[in-house]
């Protein structure tokens, strides 16, 4: 009878973690001109930046904040002819904001 009462408490013990989903779908959103864009005003995750079309002097700078200051996550400068993803799978606490400055690259950035 032990048994079975362990057995029991054991199973409802480990189904609720058992039962957890870990989510791994990213939000994203594209941006293709000179802008100031807060992505995400609360905590979360950054993924990757993905140059889709290069330009000649575009920077791309992102900001653990809700604005366009304070904690710096990256810079990429001088995108010319570099395309593809840079992954950066970092948390960030205040805020998510990407600057895109000069003549700004087309760019798709995953976060969640």
């Amino acid at each position: 009878m032990r048994r079975l009462f362990a057995f029991f408490l054991f199973l409802a013990l480990c189904t609720p973690a058992l039962a957890q989903e870990v989510q791994w779908q990213y939000a994203n959103i594209t941006l293709a001109a000179p802008t100031t864009t807060v992505l995400k005003s609360s905590r979360g995750y950054l993924h990757t930046i993905c140059i889709n079309t290069a330009a000649n002097t575009g920077t791309i700078t992102v900001y653990d904040n809700t604005a366009a200051s304070g904690t710096k996550i990256a810079t990429i400068t001088s995108v010319t002819a570099v395309e593809g993803c840079f992954i950066y799978d970092v948390a960030f606490w205040t805020g998510l904001t990407i600057v895109t400055a000069t003549a700004a690259p087309d760019v798709t950035v995953s976060f969640r």
